[in-house]
């Protein structure tokens, strides 16, 4: 039985006729083996826990990008519904439109009385409902895209080309116009306003003169 000497760590068996750097590889080989193993997982655990937030990161993106569709997409479903609720209901309401003129003319010339009147009111209370708005009145501004003009003429008392006249009224829902109110316009009077000028310069010539020459001569 061999006797282990106290004081020297054991080394790898190197066989005898082993080349130096054979030796020099067993040693190598058993200090490696001897070191901390702690470090190996911890920078496994560290480059799995990059993967998983990046894994993360992308997918809250997504999810986001997603929400943004759907709420894109909620928006425009809710607005093309109010635009073929708003046709359809223009369709339905152009019809009416001579009727309502009727009953426009008949309160006009006080022949909407008795049961006609009560069913006239029904019927402007269930358009209304559905969005019908008139509009159209005396002494407003001209405008093209709501007005059409029916009559034309002059007058002295207008400063720009004013409605004078509804002849029938205009009727809209929403921004959407079913019909422009058909109107009769009245422009300033050619020549009114230059006139007026040419009067009031006279005026202050005159009295420019008399102040120079002392005042009005006495008859």
């Amino acid at each position: 039985m061999t006797e282990e000497t106290p004081g020297f760590d054991e080394k790898p068996d190197v066989p005898s006729d082993a080349a130096p750097e054979d030796a020099a590889q067993a040693e190598s080989a058993d200090k490696a083996g001897s070191a901390p193993a702690g470090d190996v997982p911890d920078v496994a655990l560290q480059a799995q826990l990059d993967q998983v937030r990046t894994a993360l990161n992308e997918r809250t993106a997504d999810l986001q990008r997603l929400q943004a569709e759907y709420q894109n997409y909620r928006r425009r479903v809710e607005r093309d519904r109010i635009t073929v609720k708003e046709i359809a209901a223009a369709n339905l309401l152009s019809e009416l439109l001579p009727t309502l003129d009727d009953v426009g003319r008949a309160r006009e010339h006080g022949e909407l009385v008795g049961g006609f009147k009560s069913v006239a009111e029904s019927l402007e209370t269930v358009v209304a409902k559905l969005g019908l708005q008139q509009f159209g009145k005396e002494g407003e501004p001209f405008d093209p895209t709501i007005h059409e003009a029916l009559m034309h003429s002059y007058a002295p008392d207008v400063t720009e080309t004013t409605c004078v006249a509804i002849l029938q009224p205009g009727y809209r829902i929403g921004e959407r116009t079913i019909r422009p109110a058909r109107v009769a316009v009245a422009e300033p009077q050619p020549g009114a306003q230059g006139t007026k000028s040419g009067s009031d310069d006279d005026a202050k010539g005159a009295k420019a003169s008399d102040e120079e020459s002392g005042g009005p001569e006495e008859g």
